[in-house]
């Protein structure tokens, strides 16, 4: 693998994707894709590009809102649903699985963007496509589209549809969230640079899912999330 492409969504995981890639391949082999579908803020996609002019990436952002214009997520902006303030394993207890901010097949969509992305960018070059899934977000089926089996059959087809040019990359597929930083916290990745709540508040909201999900990560590495003192 000689080129790589890591979806970028501003956040703790895809950051850290980041920091693994350009240690692997060196930054001038790297670039990285955001995908606006439609959330309620931007400031993640903002991260995304802070994070990008860090490295020095090349950066690309696309939209696929209207693509998920008919999700009631309460991730969207359009949606009628508030986001629930519970963490991601009393939303899988509560709901046998699938918890409420399950985006439809999100990340098929992107990784098919990153996929032709990669494919038109770097023709005849093999290229892998970074996804920051990890094993918290897989378990109890809370995000489908982040489990190992997902990922697996998405590679196959990305690979087969690109004359096995293009594959996918998910280093953390069997990490938890606090695996992920500590990797993370080795290579240096700027995590004062990213953002995680699905709030856009001036300041994360600390309730919310995948804010629960990241103070408990710092907190098992023994530090204090960098984004709360930037």
């Amino acid at each position: 693998m000689k080129r790589a492409i890591i979806l970028s969504s501003g956040g703790v995981d895809s950051t850290t994707c980041i920091s693994v890639a350009v240690d692997k391949l060196g930054r001038e082999n790297v670039a990285t894709a955001s995908i606006f579908y439609g959330q309620k803020h931007e400031k993640e996609l903002e991260c995304a590009r802070k994070v990008a002019q860090f490295y020095n990436l090349k950066h690309y952002e696309f939209n696929l809102a209207q693509v998920l214009q008919y999700s009631n997520c309460p991730l969207l902006a359009k949606s009628t649903k508030e986001i629930e303030h519970a963490s991601y394993e009393e939303q899988v207890r509560e709901n046998s699985g699938k918890v409420a901010t399950y985006v439809p097949f999100r990340n098929g969509l992107m990784l098919s963007v990153a996929a032709s992305l990669a494919a038109s960018i770097f023709e005849n070059e093999e290229t892998g496509i970074y996804i920051g899934a990890h094993a918290d977000d897989a378990a109890g089926n809370a995000y489908a589209d982040c489990s190992e089996e997902f990922l697996k059959s998405m590679n196959d087809a990305i690979m087969i549809g690109t004359y096995e040019k293009v594959k996918l990359v998910f280093p953390f597929a069997n990490t938890n969230k606090a695996g992920v930083v500590a990797t993370g916290l080795k290579l240096k990745t700027p995590y004062e640079l990213t953002w995680s709540c699905y709030e856009g508040g001036e300041k994360p909201c600390g309730t919310c899912g995948t804010c629960i999900d990241r103070q408990k990560a710092f907190e098992e590495n023994g530090v204090k999330d960098p984004a709360l003192e930037a």
